[in-house]
């Protein structure tokens, strides 16, 4: 299967069925970023416009970028599986850009629930980087992640109405390391409502700092 310059709808095979998916390919770039949505079951979908952001942010700087449905999702076949279905999805999606891309290296971003599936698959395997946007330390169990030595930016909103932003700056500390960096983002909810253009910013100031 090959690929030119574009945007593309896939269907790709997962364990419970076909898993939407939005391939948005550079013929140009070393990587590809996959994007994961927050939570199925309070309306997170592959278009949130969190991970819209994130995939634009991604688009802009040379990458190629998937976002997915999770099963149960649109047109994606299953049903909410508690997190570890979500994980098998995940690891679908990453067995099949190495099948179909190999060349590329790999790069994971998440919101919310969507960064807490991202950083558990992060114990599995390693990653060019990792982007955990509003992690769901606080309604999630978080204590068994252990974060590798892979560049990793937390941002976290500061006036979160969803999680306690103390609770994830909290755990990020406890996590950090050389090529971690946390982002505080002031005045902003946890789905960025009116802080759309600062989450891009931010982001691109700590992909920059890390070089990536």
């Amino acid at each position: 299967m090959s690929f030119s310059n574009g945007d593309y709808e896939r269907l790709i095979p997962g364990p419970a069925g076909d898993l939407e998916s939005l391939l948005q390919f550079n013929e140009d770039s070393s990587n590809v970023v996959i994007c994961c949505h927050p939570h199925p079951q309070f309306g997170g979908t592959m278009t949130n416009k969190v991970v819209h952001t994130l995939h634009r942010v991604f688009k802009d700087r040379g990458m190629s970028t998937i976002r997915f449905n999770f099963r149960g999702v649109g047109k994606s076949h299953g049903s909410y599986a508690e997190g570890d279905g979500e994980i098998d999805d995940l690891l679908s999606i990453i067995q099949w850009v190495k099948t179909n891309f190999p060349h590329l290296k790999i790069a994971l971003a998440g919101f919310s629930f969507g960064a807490f599936i991202s950083l558990k698959v992060a114990q599995l395997q390693n990653f060019q980087f990792l982007i955990s946007v509003a992690p769901p330390v606080s309604r999630i169990y978080f204590e068994n992640i252990v974060i590798t030595s892979m560049p990793w930016i937390v941002i976290q909103p500061l006036d979160d109405d969803v999680v306690d932003p103390q609770a994830s700056i909290a755990w990020y500390y406890q996590h950090q390391h050389p090529l971690s960096r946390l982002v505080e983002v002031a005045d902003c909810s946890h789905f960025f409502h009116g802080k759309l253009i600062e989450l891009k910013l931010c982001l691109n100031q700590s992909m920059d700092e890390l070089g990536l």
